[in-house]
């Protein structure tokens, strides 16, 4: 069968219904670039691999069964490709873990100490990923595991375990006009700047939607690179309005430059995952995906009792 690496990747980019864009993108190629590479790997198979339609790619029956192969493949390639990477390096060999939000590193700082004790052979390195956005990175091999928030998106290759959920609140300056209110109704937020992560920047190509009320935009929104104490001293400062899970929120509360109001009486709500490629058998990898997930709930356990 004439079909090579790129068109494996290719086959992945596109499963389960992605958009020849967001493949393009995915790839770090132009859409008409990737458009031609699949219909001349159609013409040499002599057969259709995809159903094109305005909603995305749906793969035919050929193209479902080429898929599997192509993930199999794919898995088995980037698994011998870490075992070359740490025959080369002596043996040694590197775990990279990655965030879509920094905020989740604290948590997590004790779990990376406990990780180097228990596997002294292994170097832990945090990764950051282009755009924040770990699943293309995890699919990639760039990354082993991610934490992730889910955006109703599907992520086919990829299995996701829930870790926690974060109440998401509004973050003021203690002189701010909404401090020591409970809830601010919907006229109060249509009024306001919002400085937030660059995640929730709407220009990027799948941003992650705003945590406010159904209906509900603010006057303007700014964003910043994900550096928590930038944000807070942004607010505390300029009379702004963020966005931070609650457990962030309160450590800043209780030295006195913030305060916290809802923005609804049932405030959204974040959904956390442990991310790890579907079928993964490299046991460094599942031990600290389990690992993840019982750090998060000794944290956020402690945190609900408080």
């Amino acid at each position: 069968m004439d079909v090579d690496y790129r068109d494996l990747e290719l086959l992945e980019a596109l499963g389960d219904g992605a958009s020849m864009t967001a493949a393009a993108q995915r790839l770090f190629v132009t859409q008409p670039a990737l458009s031609q590479r699949l219909t001349l790997l159609e013409q040499r198979l002599g057969t259709a691999l995809f159903e094109r339609s305005p909603r995305g790619m749906r793969p035919t029956a050929a193209g479902r069964r080429l898929l599997t192969a192509a993930r199999s493949a794919l898995a088995e390639l980037r698994s011998a490709a870490r075992d070359i990477e740490r025959a080369r390096d002596g043996g040694r060999r590197s775990l990279r873990v990655s965030s879509q939000c920094s905020t989740n590193y604290r948590w997590m700082a004790p779990l990376a100490q406990r990780h180097r004790e228990l596997h002294p052979d292994v170097d832990l390195r945090l990764v950051t990923c282009p755009g924040d956005e770990p699943i293309p990175a995890l699919r990639a091999n760039d990354v082993d595991v991610a934490v992730v928030t889910k955006t109703g998106k599907q992520a086919p290759g990829v299995e996701l375990v829930p870790l926690f959920t974060d109440e998401l609140v509004a973050v003021v300056g203690a002189r701010h006009p909404w401090a020591g209110r409970h809830v601010v109704d919907a006229q109060a937020i249509a009024a306001a700047t919002f400085v937030l992560y660059e995640v929730y920047d709407q220009d990027r190509p799948e941003p992650l939607p705003l945590p406010l009320p159904a209906g509900v935009a603010p006057a303007r929104v700014t964003t910043a690179p994900m550096v928590t104490q930038l944000l807070v001293d942004l607010v505390a400062s300029d009379g702004g309005v963020t966005v931070l899970p609650r457990w962030i929120a309160d450590e800043y509360v209780a030295a006195g430059d913030i305060a916290i109001v809802r923005m609804t009486e049932q405030p959204p709500i974040a959904s956390w995952y442990v991310a790890t490629r579907q079928g993964e058998r490299d046991e460094v990898v599942r031990a600290f995906a389990r690992e993840l997930g019982q750090r998060a709930k000794e944290v956020f356990d402690t945190a609900r009792r408080r």
